[in-house]
């Protein structure tokens, strides 16, 4: 499929599930929107100052999540899973209606996402796609984590690692090229956790929906879930998955070389701010024409608007 127009769905497209972290019962539905829309979450069980813009500065907890808030306090959590679908889809514009505080968690993953959304189809318009083009590299570091953007001519690049002191998880690292690769395993990848950290998530009130069927539970050497890991490196895989939804609250599609150590939300969004706190450091650029030619960048058919 094409990225160079902006897209959205045919027709509405709903979920329901228990929220992983609330535990709460939830209807998502995801409808339609014109071009330059963008992508609007809105909490429908609110009359007023319902709607919540899923952009880096909104979000106000990474802790386990990505949670997103508008200027009077309402919230919509867990929406990387959803985002990440979104963007892996080229969906530039969508309206969607929740009726609770949390995205459901579904399969764990964006399998479920995924398929309905291409199941149901997606309405291709006229108008260009923008991008955001890295001009320089930025860097974020925590401790041992950091995570890093540089440039990149055409695509976007993800090489991230992982490290657990488990022997099931260990060390794991993989990297994509988003925009050409058959990115399957990232989408089939699920959330995971170790069983020893259960009791502590849940003293912090997480977690209340948690269960085997949304997630991989790792205790010591052994897979808790009956039917094992769905690829060999579900577990970075699934860190990749998030890392999307979450360069998505940077309201387009990136071209960008990023290089990921033990990061998630916190690290991601926290690049996010730093990148945009400086001009110098990205463009954003709109494609004029209806082919990419190999060499994307610095072409005539692209027209930096920012």
């Amino acid at each position: 499929m094409s990225y160079l127009t902006q897209k959205t769905i045919k027709k509405n497209v709903t979920f329901s599930g228990i929220a992983l972290h609330s535990g709460l019962d939830v209807n998502l539905t995801i409808k339609p929107a014109d071009p330059n829309f963008g992508i609007v979450f809105k909490r429908i069980d609110l009359k007023e100052n319902n709607l919540i813009y899923p952009n880096f500065g909104n979000v106000s907890n990474t802790s386990l999540n990505t949670t997103i808030e508008n200027e009077f306090g309402v919230r919509v959590s867990t929406i990387e899973h959803l985002m990440g679908a979104l963007f892996c889809l080229g969906i530039d514009n969508a309206l969607i209606e929740i009726d609770n505080q949390e995205v459901p968690i579904l399969d764990g993953s964006a399998k479920n996402f995924i398929e309905k959304i291409s199941l149901n189809g997606i309405q291709i318009s006229n108008s260009p796609i923008k991008i955001i083009k890295i001009n320089k590299e930025v860097n974020f570091k925590d401790g041992e984590r950091f995570i890093s953007v540089k440039p990149s001519t055409l695509s976007l690049d993800i090489d991230f690692e992982i490290k657990f002191d488990n022997p099931v998880i260990g060390n794991q690292r993989n990297k994509f090229k988003i925009y050409e690769d058959d990115l399957s395993d990232v989408y089939n990848s699920r959330t995971f956790c170790l069983f020893e950290d259960i009791e502590l998530i849940k003293k912090n009130g997480l977690a209340k929906g948690g269960s085997l069927e949304n997630a991989i539970v790792v205790k010591g050497d052994k897979i808790l879930n009956t039917d094992g890991l769905r690829n060999q490196k579900e577990f970075v895989n699934h860190k990749i998955l998030d890392c999307l939804g979450d360069l998505y609250t940077s309201g387009y599609r990136i071209v960008a070389s990023i290089n990921c150590s033990q990061g998630g939300h916190f690290l991601t969004n926290q690049l996010l701010r730093k990148v945009f706190q400086n001009k110098e450091n990205f463009s954003i650029i709109e494609i004029k024409e209806k082919n990419l030619p190999h060499t994307l960048i610095n072409k005539p058919l692209l027209k930096s608007i920012a």
